[in-house]
C-alpha cells in the first residue's frame, strides 16, 4: 500500500475545494433559534396547526392536559319555572410529547478555518428541511385516524350525510371535472360541524393541484393572492380554504392501510385533508443543542435533539378524503 504523505493530502492551497467547509463560531442559542425558526418556515403542518401549548414542553415524555371548554345547555324560559343550572363536568385531552429526532455534524477545526461561507446557515436550513420531511411525515399520517366520524366515509357529512369522501375500498377518483365539487363538500362538511370559516385549510398533492390548474376556477380564483409560493406549499384560496401542497400525505399501497396493515380487497389511494387550525394541536422545541470535542480528531461535534408531539384536538374540525391513486 502506498505511504500517504503531508503533501499528498494537502497538496497546494485550495486543495480544500472538495471536502465539506465551515467557518464562524458556534453558539448553542444562536442554533437553536435559527433552527427552530427555519423548520417553521418549511413545515406544512406546523403552518396549519395550532401550537397553543408548545410552552409547557419540557422534556421527551412530557405530557400536556388540555381543558376542552364543557357544553353548556340552553333551556326554554317559563315565567315561575324554577331554572336549572348545569354543574360542568371536566373534559380534558393529553397531548403526549413523546416524539423525537436529533442530528449531528462534525467540524472540522482546519476545515473551519478555511472556509469563506457562513456554513450555519446551511446547516440549519439543511437540518430544518430534513426534520420537517420527518416530522410532517408522521404527523400528517396520525391524522387518519383522528378525524370525526361524520367527516370520513362514503356517508360523510354531520347532518346530510350526503357527501362521499371514499372509503379503503371505493377511494374517490378526481378529475379535472370533479375535483371543485369534492373540495367544496369538504367546505360543507365543516360548515355542517360549524366549523369557523377563518383559519381553515386544504392540503393537497401535486396530483391534485395539476387537476385544479386544469379546472374552470384556475384563471378565475386559483392562486388569486398576492403571496408568492412559499416553502411551507401554501398556493393560494380555493371556498375559504388556504390551500397547500405536500409530497408528504399519506399513502396506502392496494390490500393495505396507511400504516402498512392488511386490509382485505382495500385499493390504493391517498389522503387529502381539509380542517380548521384549532382541529390539531403540534408541539415542537429544540430541546438541547451543544458542541462537544470530537475524541478522534481535532474540531467538534454538534449535535442536537428536537422533540414534538401532534393530536387531533377536535375530530370535528378535520375531514378526510380518499383519493385512488
Amino acid at each position: 500500500m502506498a505511504t500517504v504523505t503531508p503533501a499528498a493530502v494537502y497538496p497546494v492551497a485550495g486543495a480544500y475545494a472538495t471536502t465539506p467547509s465551515y467557518s464562524g463560531t458556534f453558539i448553542p442559542t444562536v442554533w437553536s433559534s435559527k433552527l427552530n425558526v427555519k423548520f417553521y418556515a418549511a413545515s406544512t403542518f406546523a403552518d396549519v396547526s395550532n401550537t397553543n401549548w408548545e410552552g409547557d414542553i419540557k422534556s421527551q415524555g412530557d405530557k400536556v392536559i388540555i381543558n376542552n371548554i364543557p357544553s353548556i345547555a340552553i333551556r326554554a324560559y317559563v315565567i315561575g319555572t324554577p331554572l336549572t343550572y348545569d354543574v360542568p363536568t371536566p373534559n380534558t385531552i393529553e397531548l403526549q410529547i413523546d416524539q423525537g429526532l436529533y442530528f449531528g455534524v462534525n467540524v472540522n477545526d482546519v476545515l473551519e478555518y478555511q472556509a469563506q461561507p457562513n456554513l450555519m446557515d446551511l446547516f440549519t436550513t439543511d437540518a430544518a428541511n430534513q426534520i420537517k420531511i420527518a416530522v410532517d411525515t408522521d404527523c400528517l399520517k396520525a391524522v387518519v385516524t383522528g378525524c370525526a366520524a361524520a367527516n370520513v366515509g362514503a356517508t360523510a357529512g354531520a347532518i346530510s350525510a350526503g357527501y362521499n369522501l371514499g372509503t379503503d375500498l371505493a377511494p374517490v377518483a378526481l378529475t379535472s371535472a370533479t375535483i371543485l365539487a369534492q373540495i367544496t363538500a369538504m367546505a360543507s362538511i365543516l360548515d355542517e360541524q360549524n366549523v369557523p370559516e377563518t383559519d381553515r385549510f386544504l392540503i393537497i398533492t401535486p396530483y391534485e393541484r395539476q387537476l385544479l390548474m386544469n379546472s374552470n376556477l384556475a384563471q378565475a380564483q386559483f392562486m388569486g393572492d398576492s403571496t408568492s409560493i412559499l416553502r411551507n406549499g401554501r398556493i393560494g384560496r380555493i371556498d375559504r380554504f388556504d390551500v397547500y401542497v405536500s409530497n408528504l400525505l399519506p399513502k396506502a399501497a392496494a390490500g393495505q392501510d396507511y400504516s402498512g396493515g392488511v386490509v382485505s380487497s382495500a385499493l390504493k389511494r391517498h389522503a387529502v385533508y381539509a380542517g380548521h387550525k384549532s382541529a390539531w394541536t403540534f408541539a415542537s422545541q429544540i430541546n438541547k443543542t451543544e458542541a462537544l470535542p470530537n475524541p478522534t480528531d481535532f474540531g467538534q461535534l454538534v449535535r442536537g435533539l428536537v422533540i414534538y408531539g401532534r393530536k387531533v384536538v377536535k375530530p370535528e374540525g378535520v375531514a378526510l378524503m380518499q383519493v385512488a391513486g
